[in-house]
Parts: C-alpha cells; structure tokens; sequence
C-alpha cells in the first residue's frame, strides 16, 4: 500500500509542477508509449540476460512480496519464542529423547501444530528440527553448532539478497536505456530537418522524453523497490537470529525462560515484545 502512495506523490510531484510551469503535457503523453516501449523492452531483455532462472523467479516473487505488509510482526515473534519455550521444557523436563519424535514429524507434533503460523512456515521449521535433531544426538557442542548455523544463515541471507541486487542493476541501467530511446529520437528527428520549427521542437522534446522516462523510472519506481526488498530481507535473516540465539542460549544450561529472553534481545525494537509480554504470553501457552 506504501509503495503505491509513495509513487503517487512522486508522479504528482514530477507532473504536477511540469504542468503549473505551463508545460504541455500532451508532448510527454504523446511520446510515452514509444519511449516505455523502447526502455522497459531493453531493460527487460537485459535483465533476463544478465540472472539467472531461479534468480529470475525469486525477483518476481520478491517484487509481489513490496506490495504486502511485512508478516515479521510482533504476535509472529511472540508465537515462535511461544513454541521454542513449549519445546525446550518438553526437553529440559523429560530428557533431549522425548523430543525427537516432535523433531522428525513437525506437521503431526502437538507442539507445532499448536502454533499456526510457525507450524505452517517450511523454512523456519526446518531451520529449527535441523539444530533440534543434533541437540538430541549429542555429537555437536554449542560452538561447533553456532558456526554451522552462522554459515547457514549467512547462505540464506546471501540466497535473499541476489533479487535485491538484481533490482538495483537493473535501476542503475535504466538511465542509460532513457539515453538510448533518446538519442533514437535525436536520429529521427535529424531525418526530418527539412519540416517546420514547431514539428522539430515536438520531435526534439519527444526525444527528451526518453531521458527523462529512465530517470524517473529508475529513481522513483525500481530503486526504491530494491531498497523495500531489502529490508525485508534483513527481517526474515533476523528471525533465524533469534531461533539461533534462544538455542545456543539453551545449550549452555539456561532454562526455557532465560534462553527466549536472550533470543527476544536480538529482535528489532519495533517488533520486539516487552519482558513482561513475552513473559505472559509464554506462561498462558504452557503445554498441558
């Protein structure tokens, strides 16, 4: 919804002073198609040329991803460090073994199935069985399992962050593509020196278009989308932060309830939930 707002106010910015200065807009619509055409065409083809498919796939999926709301809220945080309490009581009081059967089928565990949207969520229940099952096995310490964990998360953050960095190429070559379609115009128009002044000028300033259309497009649309996908990004590399943390913290002896709180300190501040929330909300989900 942001997105969509922020573009506004950049085209009614751009367009709306043109207009009060007394340009004629009909120029710009006039050229608009051919220039879009000419720039988005080549911009696309280079695109495909320069990504690979799967980064290809993963920049369509994170471009329809900017136009949602973010889904690292607090309620979320507060249900996975809900789960990791349920999960590391369960082990501290009855033994590592009575977990690995809630470790090797997640989806028929109780205690994933009782929380949602962690449950429902493949990636980050995978990330916490994979650390849970060595826990039960025994032959990994905690440094050696941190540094796994950091190389894990480091290849998913650098995984994430290829789209990203797809998007800003493909933002830095849109400048030079408006040259293109430009420069195009400047040819055509050159062909046609013999026509009267006012044809020339409207051919001139349609060529200009080009210029201009690959600017904008390139600093007010796609430049920020790479920046939103970027964060949110960083957001679901923080979520495997604070799983990393509140295990570590439970494998150097730390009971369940210090060991969510070492991980509630690694989230941001704007979703991390107070002490005394995580604190009533960990003790009202205690398993039966």
């Amino acid at each position: 919804m942001f997105v969509i707002i922020g573009w506004v106010v950049a085209m009614v910015c751009v367009f709306g002073v043109f207009i009060a200065h007394g340009g004629n807009i009909g120029v710009v619509l006039h050229a608009l198609p051919f220039e879009i055409t000419t720039i988005m065409g080549a911009a696309l083809g280079a695109f495909i040329a320069t990504n690979q498919p799967k980064v290809l796939k993963a920049a369509g999926k994170g471009l329809g991803a900017c136009f949602k709301g973010s889904k690292y809220t607090k309620a979320r945080y507060m249900e996975l460090m809900a789960l990791m309490y349920d999960v590391l009581q369960k082990a501290r009081k009855e033994g590592l073994m009575s977990i690995e059967k809630d470790v090797e089928e997640p989806h028929e565990s109780p205690l994933f199935k009782k929380y949602d949207t962690i449950g429902n969520d493949h990636h980050v229940v995978e990330f916490i069985t994979d650390y849970l099952r060595m826990m039960v096995s025994g032959n990994l310490n905690a440094h050696e399992i941190e540094s796994l964990m950091d190389s894990e998360i480091d290849t998913h953050h650098h995984e994430l962050h290829a789209p990203v960095a797809a998007l800003q190429r493909l933002a830095g070559g849109l400048p030079a593509f408006g040259i293109v379609a430009a420069v195009l115009g400047v040819v055509n128009t050159m062909g046609s020196v013999g026509q009267p002044p006012q044809v020339l000028g409207a051919m001139i300033g349609s060529a200009l278009v080009g210029t201009f259309l690959g600017i904008l497009l390139s600093y007010g649309f796609f430049e920020p989308l790479a920046g939103l996908l970027e964060q949110k990004v960083d957001e679901s590399s923080k979520e495997l932060q604070c799983i990393k943390t509140t295990l570590l913290a439970s494998m150097q002896g730390y009971a369940p309830q210090v060991a969510v709180e070492f991980g509630r300190k690694v989230l941001y501040s704007t979703e991390r939930p107070t002490f005394i929330e995580l604190e009533s909300h960990v003790k009202g989900k205690k398993p039966a």
